[in-house]
């Protein structure tokens, strides 16, 4: 008992101060876009024809989150003249449309359905779907139990059973053998229920859109109530979203 006391009192308290303090991201983080919509047609046209996701369009000047990466090539192409990544990991949304972007986002907080606030705001609690996901997204969600951010302390978690869920967090393209699976978790959960949707993958199919092997977005088979885009989203993306859209 003593060695427990000896140990806790040299580590100190280890859990972030977030959202109460500010956290500043390390320099190569990629988070929110800042796009400059009046650089030249010609290098917007390269880094729209660079883009891995077809995310970049070369006419409005936007680039859809729900499809980016955040490879960098258009940063690295332009030289930061059209596109460069802020370290913003606020960059979650209520709606798919807000995700196509010129480099600013709807106040989250402000969009969120009030009734999702005065029935979850206390208690939340997940069910989480790896639909073919690499499990990069999946292990960026698991961060958020271990002590530095310790996400029950705000009263969500992560449970086993959907009967215990009030929604489900769907991460990965949703591939076809996964399919029957998301949609029968998604009804054994009791309403009133949210779905979440994490990652490019499950927001558009990322690296996999266009295959016929999996579901291009999970938008086209149930109604999402929050968008996180990212590959993978940061702990913080994932936590500020939970926070902004059921607490504040």
């Amino acid at each position: 008992m003593l060695k427990t006391l000896k140990n806790r009192f040299e580590q100190g308290y280890k859990t972030t101060s977030y959202p109460k303090t500010k956290i500043e991201l390390v320099e190569r983080y990629r988070g929110l876009p800042d796009i400059n919509i009046d650089v030249e047609d010609d290098i917007a046209k390269i880094c729209a024809a660079a883009c891995p996701q077809d995310a970049i369009d070369e006419h409005k000047k936007t680039i859809d989150m729900g499809r980016c990466v955040f490879c960098g090539s258009c940063e690295r192409l332009s030289e930061e003249k059209f596109v460069k990544f802020t370290r913003n990991f606020e960059t979650s949304t209520s709606r798919r449309e807000h995700l196509i972007t010129e480099g600013s986002l709807p106040a989250l907080a402000e969009h969120s359905k009030k009734h999702f606030k005065k029935l979850f705001g206390r208690s939340l609690q997940l069910r989480q779907i790896s639909a073919a996901g690499c499990n990069a997204c999946e292990a960026d969600l698991n961060v958020l139990a271990t002590p530095f951010f310790d996400l029950a302390r705000f009263g969500i978690n992560f449970v086993a059973s959907p009967r215990h869920a009030d929604g489900i967090v769907v991460t990965g393209p949703v591939s076809r053998n996964m399919k029957t699976a998301v949609l029968e978790t998604f009804e054994a959960v009791p309403d009133p229920k949210v779905v979440i949707a994490v990652g490019s993958c499950a927001i558009s199919g990322g690296p996999f859109r266009g295959s016929p092997e999996i579901t291009e977005g999970l938008e086209s088979l149930i109604q999402v109530d929050l968008f996180i885009p990212g590959c993978p989203p940061h702990p913080l993306t994932n936590l500020h979203a939970l926070l902004n859209f059921f607490k504040s």
